[in-house]
C-alpha cells in the first residue's frame, strides 16, 4: 500500500487550528441532525438545543472578525461506545446551519470532538491558518467535479482514494480541508465526502457501500476557503490518524 508524507499536501489548502476561546458550557445536550417534520419531537429538541448555543454563543459573535471557527465538544455517557455511531459530522451540520442564519456568518473552519463527560461546550473564536504539515501524515488533494447530491460525487471521492492504506483499528482524528467556488455551500459536502471514506475508515457492512465506520472519528476538523476560479471543482485534501 502507498503511504504519502505530510509534505505533498500544497501550502494553499487550508487548515485552521482549533479555537482555544472561551469554551461555553451547554445547559442542553447536544442534538444530532434530524429529518423529521416540522413539530416532530426530534426537531423540537433540535430547535430548543441550537437556540441555547446560539444565546450563548452571541456575546462571541459581537466584533470577532472574519474568518470563523467554531468549536462543539460533546459529552457523552460512559455507556455510550465514542467509536461506533454518534457521528460528529450529524453534531456539526445543524449547529452551523442554524448560526450562520442566526448571524449572517459564515465559518471558514468547524471542530467537533466527542468525549465521556457529564458536560458539553462549544465556542466560536476567530479561525487561525496552520501549517499541518508540521507533525501529521496526510493523503494526497483530490478533486471533484459532480454535484454533492449525487452518487457520482461519492464515487469521484472513492475512486481517488484507491491504494492508500486505511487508518488503524480504534479511534480516529480526521480533518477535511476544502476548497470550493463561490456557488457551493460547503456545509452541504461535509456528509457525501465522509460517506466515500470507507477505505479509510472501513465499512460497516462489507455489501453496503456508502456506509463507513465513521462513527469511529472522535475529533473532526473541517476547513474551507473560496476560489472564485473554481466553478463547480471541489478540492480536498484530508488528514487521517489514529487518535491518542
Amino acid at each position: 500500500m502507498r503511504h504519502l508524507p505530510c509534505e505533498v499536501v500544497p501550502q494553499t489548502y487550508p487548515f485552521f487550528t482549533k479555537p482555544n476561546g472561551s469554551l461555553q458550557t451547554l445547559r442542553i445536550p447536544p442534538r444530532l441532525a434530524s429529518w423529521e417534520r416540522a413539530g416532530h419531537p426530534d426537531q423540537v429538541r433540535l430547535d430548543e438545543y441550537v437556540q441555547h448555543a446560539g444565546e450563548l454563543l452571541a456575546p462571541q459573535f459581537s466584533g470577532l472578525p472574519d474568518p470563523l471557527a467554531l468549536r462543539l465538544d460533546v459529552g457523552l455517557p460512559q455507556s455510550v461506545s465514542l467509536t461506533d455511531e454518534h457521528d460528529l459530522d450529524n453534531y456539526a451540520f445543524p449547529l452551523v446551519t442554524q448560526l450562520s442564519k442566526r448571524f449572517r456568518r459564515q465559518f471558514s473552519s468547524v471542530w467537533c470532538s466527542k468525549r465521556h463527560s457529564e458536560t458539553s461546550a462549544v465556542a466560536v473564536d476567530q479561525a487561525v491558518p496552520i501549517d499541518v504539515a508540521r507533525d501529521t501524515s496526510s493523503l494526497p488533494a483530490l478533486e471533484t467535479t459532480a454535484s454533492a447530491e449525487t452518487t457520482a460525487y461519492k464515487q469521484q471521492v472513492h475512486e481517488q482514494l484507491e491504494g492508500w492504506d486505511a487508518v488503524a483499528e480504534g479511534p480516529v482524528s480526521l480533518q477535511l480541508s476544502f476548497t470550493v467556488g463561490p456557488r457551493r455551500n460547503w456545509v452541504n459536502l461535509w456528509k457525501p465526502t465522509i460517506d466515500a471514506l470507507d477505505r479509510l475508515l472501513g465499512r460497516t457492512d462489507p455489501e453496503r457501500q456508502w456506509h463507513p465506520r465513521d462513527g469511529r472519528v472522535v475529533d473532526l476538523g473541517m476547513h474551507c476557503r473560496i476560489d472564485s476560479e473554481l466553478g463547480n471543482r471541489v478540492r480536498i485534501a484530508i488528514v487521517a490518524n489514529g487518535h491518542p
